[in-house]
């Protein structure tokens, strides 16, 4: 990890980077399409509640049916081998306490057996500190349980934010730095969950990043192709630990 001593030195660098990157930034918008639908054939599998930032709402790709709900949904189902139900609760710039309120206040909530989560992103460039991103996202869970039903929740990992191609350095080496402190204080937390788990996932490096035609135009967000890999990997991981829950219901 950074030393304080570090960032604090870098602070007014990476200030004015943070601030640069914003403004030059191409904004994409997001994915368009229903919220919510059904996939697969036959008896209802799962019911999968999506709460996330601007990677769940899917920008970098045109349609939901090809960003992170859309193939995630049909990988499970594959998996799964039946019909699966899923909604999707996502924004553009959450933070997780704001994806917390979005999913406190959501009217038409549909019931749900588990909770994907991709959050972490906005929350490193607040500066939120490990402790804190933790007590909200184990609300979420919770709140997910209360208002939905959910019995299992697979936090996606914050990405490797040192990989994102639009970052410049040193910006990009911190913000990935601030990015693995929150994700190894919550693989921490959750070796005792049995309702609760995390997957990490980093799209494929080439020159110090992930490659090009895996990430959208906006060098911060995946492509279509990305989404594909990581709704493969979440999939993967989501229908062996649903089958293990469910061997306990």
């Amino acid at each position: 990890m950074i030393p304080t001593l570090a960032g604090v030195a870098l602070a007014p660098l990476l200030l004015w980077q943070g601030r640069r990157v914003r403004r030059q930034a191409l904004r994409l918008p997001e994915a368009a399409g229903a919220r919510e639908g059904e996939v697969g054939s036959g008896a209802l599998c799962l019911r999968l509640l999506i709460v996330g930032d601007s990677s769940a709402a899917g920008v970098g790709a045109a349609s939901q049916d090809e960003a992170l709900a859309g193939q995630l949904s049909r990988a499970l189902a594959q998996r799964l081998g039946g019909q699966l139900r899923w909604q999707l609760l996502g924004c553009s710039g959450h933070t997780t306490a704001q994806a917390l309120a979005q999913l406190r206040q959501a009217q038409g909530l549909q019931p749900a057996d588990a909770m994907v989560t991709a959050l972490g992103v906005n929350d490193v460039s607040a500066g939120l500190g490990p402790e804190c991103w933790l007590q909200q996202l184990a609300q979420l869970h919770a709140l997910a349980v209360e208002r939905a039903g959910v019995r299992y929740t697979l936090h996606s990992a914050v990405p490797p934010m040192h990989d994102f191609p639009l970052l410049p350095q040193p910006l990009r080496w911190w913000m990935g730095d601030r990015a693995a402190s929150l994700n190894q204080a919550l693989a921490q937390q959750l070796q005792a969950c049995g309702d609760r788990g995390m997957e990490s996932f980093a799209l494929p490096r080439q020159g110090g990043h992930a490659l090009p035609d895996l990430m959208a135009a906006d060098g911060f967000h995946p492509g279509p192709a990305g989404y594909a890999l990581w709704a493969e990997a979440l999939a993967e991981r989501l229908a062996r630990e649903w089958q293990a829950v469910g061997r306990h219901l």
